[in-house]
């Protein structure tokens, strides 16, 4: 029996977001919302770039809830 594709979990748009933003943290011009600071960290970069894919309406998985 052959394997079922299986569907993206992130749109190609979601990861052109993530891939930007990526570019611009290690250009240093990447800039955190509010408070406009500098953004250093990895995770931060990539959490940027997905709230920027759900606000464009990109297929992105929900944010887990803190408990």
């Amino acid at each position: 029996m052959a394997k079922k594709a299986k569907k993206r979990k992130y749109s190609r748009g979601a990861a052109k977001k993530v891939k930007r933003a990526m570019k611009k943290r290690k250009s240093g011009t990447l800039r955190s919302g509010r408070s406009g600071k500098k953004v250093k960290s990895r995770k931060q970069a990539i959490a940027i770039g997905l709230s920027e894919a759900r606000r464009s309406g990109a297929r992105v998985p929900k944010k887990k809830q803190k408990s």
